[in-house]
């Protein structure tokens, strides 16, 4: 968690970015075993949540930070939104994969705003249902938000390093809205390979910036809804 918050205050800082997004589960790491899940869940009213909060007070942009939510004795995959470490809201992934039988299921789609751009949230897997997608295009959105975390079996990375932007454009054309994603790259032992992709696709469905596969890096869009406001 340590090292998830320095990545983000040093892009919050190296930015001029209204709003950030970071891929899905970022603040503890996406490894849905029990063990990892039980031992690194938050709950988001915590002191130990608390403890990030504080870390991210003196930020600007407003930040959309994937974590495991803990609920009770419910754990969720879930977005907060939040602004000068202060939580405006918390999406939680509705439709998971048969390997996040840990998770429950979110039953909602929740709309921010972000210097005049309405935006809500898909995590991931969602983008394979279009209702998903609608939700969020009904509750006024211009804007959709994808938190990923693609870090597969190399023989699955691989098949999918071509696949994600076309699903995700289908989206974007059904809806109308902008989408960004926020994905992770790099490797993880004995096995695993993520390639990404972070990018953000017109509402055309069109690939308009794209951070190369297989690398680190920051994308921006420039959503400015009309004179006098900023929607980056």
């Amino acid at each position: 968690m340590d090292a998830a918050v320095r990545v983000v205050r040093d892009f919050a800082t190296r930015t001029d970015a209204d709003l950030l997004l970071f891929p899905e589960c970022f603040l503890q790491g996406y490894l849905v075993t029990e063990e990892h899940v039980r031992a690194a869940a938050a709950e988001l009213a915590s002191p130990g949540f608390g403890a990030v909060l504080a870390r991210l007070a003196d930020l600007r942009p407003m930040i959309v930070l994937g974590v495991i939510e803990r609920a009770g004795d419910r754990f969720h995959n879930t977005a907060v939104v939040i602004k000068h470490g202060q939580v405006l809201g918390r999406y939680r992934k509705t439709f998971l994969t048969a390997g996040e039988s840990i998770f429950t299921a979110g039953d909602d789609y929740p709309v921010f705003d972000c210097h005049g751009v309405r935006f809500g949230i898909n995590i991931c897997y969602d983008t394979q249902f279009r209702e998903a997608a609608a939700a969020v295009a009904a509750g006024g959105a211009r804007l959709l938000l994808v938190p990923a975390q693609n870090m597969l079996r190399r023989d699955s990375a691989r098949h999918w390093e071509h696949r994600h932007h076309p699903i995700r454009a289908r989206r974007a054309r059904e809806t109308g809205l902008w989408l960004i994603s926020a994905d992770v790259t790099g490797e993880r032992p004995p096995d695993r390979l993520a390639l990404g992709p972070t990018s953000v696709i017109d509402p055309a469905g069109r690939l308009v910036a794209h951070v190369p596969t297989g690398t680190t890096g920051l994308v921006t869009a420039d959503l400015t809804p009309g004179p006098g406001t900023a929607g980056r």
